[in-house]
């Protein structure tokens, strides 16, 4: 196998990270590749067999520079100072074959100095959520860390269900620079530190950026856009901590991450959400949040900081109105408006809160605004059919409501159900089902697969997702 590795993280100096090879496994067998994007990353593959070896971190790849990075991060609001990858190795970084820099990591290879006496490991189940919902998050055009491989180890791993087969995902990533990155050196007071990061994030992500607070404001702007694109497909993150908050602007860290079914701006998976703080609804809210901490971080390498915290301020408080025009300029295709206008909030807002009363499912409900029946997805049909006489006199003159409806919103998402059923089948040595999921997920504005776009019956429901650690 050859991977044109040209790394950079590598470069920098002692404290941003520590050199370690992965924890060899037992009996690696390739559970799935994604050749399409070893293409586009420059991979040249032999068989599986060396696959397995590579993407297992039993065999170092030439040209690699396997190391361990460090930052820190607010977890559920509360600072802890150093976190680190601790079950995840960075292989090293290529420049794919559109010119963009990217990472190539193995998630669940063994312990690192950052494990905080966790084993390093993860299982199969995480690892094929995370492959599958990231593709699928690709697919639909949101930006993305993506998945390369998923390899089992032939080991078991215990976590609170008893033992279960170990895995490895492989993820790509512009970066795994993070809102934490920042905050470990601001907290240790290391501003050069501070400015090397900041230096060579601007370098890597925002070459247009002049200085920490040009990079601050491209950052907020990138978050904006991306927890709207979240939203208007029903997505909750789960784990909006600073650790897991991408300053590339990418969806990272599918842990107990999920698809609504039934509209609830309230809805919460993650099992250890206990306090809603990651709600569907609350994102927005929680990404500014984010970006406030990023701005403390940055502020603490500036010669003016009165100035600086002035700026700073008004950078993260623009971020509210950043989000609710991304949010409509997302929401307003879904009901057919090529140009949206102010009004089109309540429109929009309206529709959502029938939704909510009425228990409709999320995505099939904007799906069916193109159809001659999308009063069928209400049990009170009247009360939609009074939005539904407005929403027919806004859209009466738009060129294309159909076709536009049509590739905004997606027939087919990786519903929680589904990927649960998927990974008891893989667990039980049949990929089957996520070989279907997968073809369905990779043309999700298409409807061919009627049974993938049926919500879970009341049997299938699952009400809560968890963390793979």
């Amino acid at each position: 196998m050859r991977i044109p590795f040209d790394n950079s993280y590598a470069a920098l100096p002692d404290g941003f990270s520590t050199p370690l090879n992965p924890t060899p496994v037992k009996t690696p067998q390739v559970l799935a590749f994604n050749d399409g994007l070893a293409k586009v990353l420059g991979i040249e593959v032999g068989d599986l067999a060396e696959v397995a070896q590579v993407f297992s971190g039993n065999q170092i790849p030439n040209g690699a520079a396997p190391l361990a990075q460090l930052y820190a991060g607010h977890q559920f609001g509360n600072f802890n100072p150093q976190l680190g990858d601790g079950r995840a190795i960075l292989l090293g970084e290529v420049i794919d074959k559109n010119g963009t820099r990217r990472d190539i990591q193995l998630k669940g290879s063994g312990p690192t100095p950052y494990s905080r006496s966790g084993d390093g490991r993860a299982w199969v189940g995480p690892v094929l959520r995370e492959y599958v919902v990231s593709e699928a998050m690709h697919a639909l055009g949101i930006p993305t860390t993506r998945a390369l491989a998923a390899v089992s180890t032939g080991e078991p791993i215990f976590r609170e269900q008893g033992a279960l087969p170990g895995a490895i995902l492989t993820r790509v990533a512009q970066s795994h620079l993070r809102v934490g990155t920042f905050q470990v050196f601001a907290h240790r007071g290391q501003t050069e530190n501070l400015k090397t990061l900041t230096d060579y994030a601007i370098k890597r992500h925002y070459p247009d950026a002049k200085d920490a607070m040009d990079l601050l404001r491209a950052v907020c702007a990138a978050q904006a856009e991306l927890v709207a694109a979240w939203m208007s497909v029903g997505f909750i993150h789960g784990v909006m901590n600073t650790d897991n908050c991408s300053i590339a602007g990418e969806t990272i860290d599918y842990g107990p991450c999920a698809f609504m079914d039934a509209f609830h701006s309230g809805r919460v998976f993650s099992s250890i959400d206990q306090q809603g703080r990651y709600a569907f609804g609350n994102q927005p809210n929680i990404v500014i949040w984010n970006m406030a901490q990023l701005a403390t971080s940055l502020l603490q390498q500036m010669d003016d900081k009165d100035a600086a915290v002035e700026q700073a301020t008004e950078i993260v408080h623009a971020m509210p109105a950043q989000v609710e025009a991304a949010w409509l300029r997302r929401f307003a295709p879904k009901i057919g408006i090529s140009d949206p206008q102010p009004d089109d909030v309540a429109l929009i807002e309206n529709l959502l809160n029938l939704m909510q009363t009425d228990g409709a499912d999320f995505t099939n409900t904007f799906r069916a605004l193109a159809t001659a029946t999308p009063q069928d997805q209400f049990t009170n049909r009247d009360a939609f059919q009074g939005w539904a006489e407005i929403w027919q006199q806004r859209i009466a003159k738009e060129p294309d409501p159909p076709g536009l409806m049509n590739a905004t919103n997606p027939a087919v998402i990786p519903r929680n159900h589904r990927v649960e059923q998927m990974i008891e089948a893989a667990v039980a040595g049949d990929m089957a089902p996520f070989e279907r999921l997968m073809k369905a997920l990779s043309t999700p504005f298409n409807g061919t697969d009627t049974d993938l776009h049926r919500p879970p019956t009341q049997s299938e429901i699952v009400p809560a997702t968890f963390c793979g650690t």
